[in-house]
């Protein structure tokens, strides 16, 4: 990927190495908060990842300032912490009395279920390390300025987490209610509640996003407290980040209530021509010119390609939708 060999190099490696050996306990929470809020319990899953975050901001001060793990100890904080998180999802689960309760006595495998899990979930999945791939790329394109752009660009990414995670909830909302509105066979509503969440993460992406750049040099100061430069350059992702940052939220909003009406393959082709293709294709094009050669440069095809593959997928939407309309008006019966 680019990173300079040496100490940054070996630091990266042993991050790398616990972070992954923790992505189980990352796994079993985000299947399982996805069932209680399917569920309608939208209050346990947040409780139980504020819980994770504290712990995971606490075993960092342990780990790191009193036994100076340093990068081991930051990976080996966030592994806990998720693992609690699994933990606690697990236990909510275990206790519910109603048809999602979680009884390990009664696990087994429902090829039907399973079929139909597969169908949905394969398609996101296979999205998702898509979106690795093409942010492999972008990431060993800013390792190739340097030690103080990938401080910079480390420090806003974690700054762009917080914000993600105030839009990522309309995508968990319109995922939910789309699919169980859908179906109940009640279309209109389907359409009520993605507009609804669009204009709404729209708003809330705008106020977050922009809030955030405004605070930018101090949010960045937080993590970064010896390098001006390093600050600087992390101002310059945040802007093209955060400003249009709605752009993702109302993106990522649209392909939850797709794959709410039950459409998992479409959104997933947009979505990888129109994010990770794209910006594959823009690193060797664009980026490659010397006049387009910068930070500038790489990172404006984020909001380039959010645009695009949200106007692909809302367009899908609405011929979607518009097709089921009729067919369910064709086989409604006739009155005599």
């Amino acid at each position: 990927m680019g990173t300079p060999q040496g100490k940054l190099l070996e630091l990266s490696s042993v991050y790398m190495r616990i972070y992954f050996c923790g992505m189980i306990f990352s796994m079993l929470y985000n299947f399982g908060s996805a069932i209680l809020r399917a569920a309608g319990d939208t209050r346990s899953p947040l409780i139980f990842l504020t819980i994770a975050g504290v712990l995971n901001v606490i075993l960092n001060i342990v780990f790191v300032a009193a036994f100076k793990m340093d990068v081991a100890g930051v990976a080996l904080a966030t592994s806990i912490s998720q693992a609690v998180s699994a933990v606690l999802v697990l236990r909510a689960l275990s206790k519910r009395e109603d048809a999602c309760r979680l009884d390990f006595k009664q696990m087994r495998i429902h090829k039907r279920a399973l079929l139909k899990m597969l169908k949905i979930g394969l398609p996101a999945g296979l999205q998702g390390s898509l979106f690795s791939i093409s942010n492999v790329l972008i990431q060993s394109s800013v390792n190739s300025f340097g030690a103080a752009h990938m401080s910079g660009s480390a420090a806003a990414s974690s700054i762009e987490g917080f914000c993600y995670v105030s839009m990522n909830a309309f995508h968990q909302t319109a995922l939910n209610f789309c699919g169980q509105n859908y179906g109940a066979g009640d279309l209109k509503r389907v359409n009520r509640i993605t507009f609804t969440c669009l204009a709404t993460v729209a708003a809330v992406g705008l106020i977050v996003g922009n809030i955030f750049y405004l605070f930018g040099n101090q949010l960045l100061g937080i993590y970064i407290t010896d390098s001006p430069e390093a600050v600087r350059y992390g101002m310059e992702r945040l802007k093209f980040m955060l400003i249009p940052y709605f752009l993702c939220g109302i993106m990522d909003t649209a392909t939850g209530s797709m794959r709410g009406i039950g459409s998992s393959v479409t959104p997933m082709i947009i979505t990888i021509i129109g994010v990770c293709v794209m910006r594959v294709v823009w690193i060797y094009t664009v980026f490659a010119m010397p006049q387009y050669h910068s930070f500038s440069g790489l990172f404006i095809s984020y909001p380039i390609s959010w645009l695009l593959t949200f106007t692909a997928v809302f367009i899908s939407y609405l011929i979607i939708m518009n097709r089921r309309r009729r067919e369910k008006f064709r086989t409604a019966p006739q009155g005599e």
